[in-house]
C-alpha cells in the first residue's frame, strides 16, 4: 500500500472517529481514496496484461468516463 493511500486511510478514519455525526467532513478524502485505490489496481492489471486492442481500450475508458454507459460509436 503506497504511503498516499494510508495517508487517506487514516485521515478518513479519523474524520470518522473525531466527527461521526459530520460524516461529509471526510468526503474528499473519501473520493481521493477510492480514485487512489481504483488506479493502483487498474496499474497493477494493466502491467500484467497483454497489450489491449483500441476497441478494448475504448471500452475501458467508456467504464471510466461515462460509468458504463456506451452510445454504440
Amino acid at each position: 500500500m503506497s504511503p498516499e493511500i494510508r495517508r487517506l486511510r487514516a485521515r478518513v478514519a479519523q474524520a470518522a472517529r473525531y466527527h461521526p455525526d459530520q460524516p461529509e467532513l471526510a468526503d474528499d478524502d473519501r473520493r481521493a481514496l477510492k480514485a487512489k485505490v481504483a488506479e493502483q489496481y487498474v496499474r497493477n492489471l494493466v502491467d500484467t496484461w497483454p497489450p489491449l486492442t483500441d476497441a478494448q481500450k475504448g471500452r475501458l475508458a467508456t467504464l471510466l468516463v461515462d460509468g458504463g454507459v456506451d452510445d454504440g460509436g
